[in-house]
């Protein structure tokens, strides 16, 4: 009797076992469980934890409560202003409500990711393409919109959908690598213009002051010159000053007849003074009417002129 007592227990027990085994249910922290009983939901979403369902009559199914990151493949569209282009992106979702995307919808993610293919293409038809590459933002928030509306009744909330690439065709990005060129040349333009104007204001403030002392911009040459002479490859060409050219054309021109000298010429050639005329001609008046003497007042200045061209090129080889 004893014998036949504890071979009952032992199958009681053996048999809570395999019952208990076969009902055991483990929900984990980031997951929910949704139980059937005989094909009707049945009670509160399961708790992350142990639980227990009756084996053969109910049936759970767990549901991923985390961030999915789904990308969206490629999509080939014309944009308003008829350019040809390649969108792809990615959406981020979760599931919010575990029941409503186990009963609502057959698959969930095939759901959201063919909804957020066709958005994508329908936003493309609706944008231009200067807005599809600077203005993703707001394309972002409308694309997010048009995916949010129909999952909501999914049990599944958006949280972000971002334009990862738009690919362009390589005509159109010729076209607009010339239009920033363009651009950036245009730029450059202007600065340089400016610049030229800023510079050309400061080098007629520097010429007006140098106007008032001449002998600044000769030591303005020289410093030019010592500059310059520095760099032992370079060849050195010294310009003759304007002011030493001027000297030479005053000493190259015969001195000006005055009136004194216009008044004894008339009357040199008057029949009265024909004596005075011959006075003009004789030795005590060759200083004033002897141009012999022109000559050499302008070989003297040409030796002074020579003397200080030789001196200027002594002080730049020194």
């Amino acid at each position: 009797m004893v014998e036949e007592l504890v071979g009952v227990v032992a199958a009681v027990g053996a048999g809570a076992l395999v019952y208990v085994a076969a009902a055991a249910r483990v929900v984990k922290q980031y997951e929910r469980g949704v139980v059937f009983r005989l094909g009707r939901l049945h009670g509160d979403v399961r708790r992350p934890g142990f639980n227990l369902v009756v084996p053969a009559v109910e049936r759970m199914r767990k549901v991923n409560l985390q961030i999915v990151t789904m990308p969206i493949p490629a999509q080939e569209g014309i944009t308003r202003d008829n350019v040809t282009v390649r969108v792809d992106a990615v959406v981020y979702f979760k599931v919010v409500d575990p029941a409503a995307a186990i009963v609502n919808v057959e698959d969930y993610r095939f759901a959201v990711s063919q909804m957020a293919q066709t958005s994508l293409r329908s936003i493309i038809g609706k944008s231009e393409l200067d807005d599809l590459l600077s203005n993703r933002e707001k394309l972002n928030q409308g694309l997010e919109l048009m995916i949010d509306s129909p999952a909501v009744e999914w049990g599944v909330t958006i949280d972000r959908v971002e334009i990862k690439d738009v690919s362009l065709p390589d005509t159109m990005k010729r076209s607009m690598a010339r239009q920033a060129e363009a651009d950036r040349e245009r730029r450059a333009r202007l600065i340089n213009a400016d610049a030229e104007y800023q510079a050309s204001k400061k080098l007629a403030q520097a010429a007006r002051q140098m106007a008032d002392t001449p002998s600044a911009l000769q030591l303005r040459l020289l410093q030019t010159v010592m500059a310059v002479a520095a760099e032992k490859n370079s060849t050195l060409v010294l310009p003759i000053p304007v002011e030493l050219l001027r000297f030479l054309e005053r000493g190259q021109q015969p001195p000006a007849q005055g009136p004194e000298h216009a008044r004894n010429a008339g009357h040199a050639q008057s029949p009265e003074h024909a004596q005075n005329a011959g006075h003009a001609q004789s030795p005590g008046h060759a200083e004033t009417a002897d141009p012999a003497e022109i000559p050499e007042r302008a070989v003297d200045r040409s030796d002074q002129a020579e003397e200080a061209i030789e001196q200027l090129r002594r002080a730049v080889e020194k």
